[in-house]
């Protein structure tokens, strides 16, 4: 990475923590910690971060009182090409309050595919699932108990629409307010209907840029001219196209 190129993924970078506060604070209210971008090198750490660059926990409350916090943070970096700033890897972890073990995580690893790369972890014990995760005569649960070790739900990647479609932190802001009616701002359902169009147009971005054969004979479909470029861009290999990934 030049120079040039780490100073401009540092600004798209702060931007982005931006959005992240003002989407936050938008919906969970003002006290909200604020996002910082943090360079680490290659990519760059967005996160809710205090003043000794600890990442803090976002407080959430249920008739005033902390009931859960968010724990969330984001890696970014270039894409391949070097012109659109990526997610590398995202976190987005729900605890009680006083419990480091979560109840959920949402997570996305830009380069998986094996195990998906955007998936959900419950942390939750079901004696059926733990019977037929130790049934498996092969993969990560059968690895598991070749170490003596019982196999976990909270282990199980569970895929949650690919790379593409994954859900985004206002998606689990959003889970978490029609499920446990966390307290939010006035106002919070226009943040998040703002915040969630932006967020589903440039992941519809990318998968356009993914298949733009397929988004050109839509288009026409729909009554709009569209021009086959005169030199035709280098295309990704099939096995390389993040939209096809589970």
């Amino acid at each position: 990475m030049t120079a040039d190129e780490a100073k401009a993924l540092d600004a798209l970078a702060a931007g982005f923590a931006d959005q992240m506060t003002a989407l936050t604070r938008g919906v969970l209210g003002e006290d909200t910690p604020r996002f910082h971008a943090i360079n680490m090198g290659s990519k760059v750490q967005v996160s809710p971060i205090a003043e000794n660059k600890v990442v803090q926990r976002i407080p959430i409350r249920i008739d005033g009182e902390e009931r859960l916090s968010l724990g969330v943070r984001y890696f970014c970096c270039w894409d391949g090409a070097s012109t659109f700033m990526a997610t590398d890897l995202a976190d987005v972890h729900v605890f009680y309050a006083g419990i480091t073990d979560p109840l959920v995580r949402f997570e996305y690893v830009r380069s998986s595919n094996e195990p998906p790369g955007a998936h959900l972890h419950v942390h939750a014990h079901r004696d059926e699932m733990a019977y037929l995760l130790r049934l498996a005569d092969k993969g990560r649960p059968k690895q598991g108990l070749k170490r003596n070790r019982l196999p976990r739900l909270a282990e199980m990647h569970l895929p949650v629409g690919g790379h593409r479609m994954r859900p985004s932190l206002e998606d689990v802001l959003l889970f978490l307010k029609r499920e446990f009616a966390i307290d939010t701002a006035p106002g919070w359902e226009a943040v998040i209907d703002e915040h969630l169009r932006k967020w589903r147009l440039m992941q519809l971005k990318a998968a356009v840029r993914d298949a733009p054969d397929s988004a050109a004979r839509v288009l026409r479909a729909l009554g709009y001219t569209v021009v086959e470029p005169s030199v035709p861009g280098a295309r990704q290999a099939p096995e390389e196209i993040k939209l096809f990934w589970p």
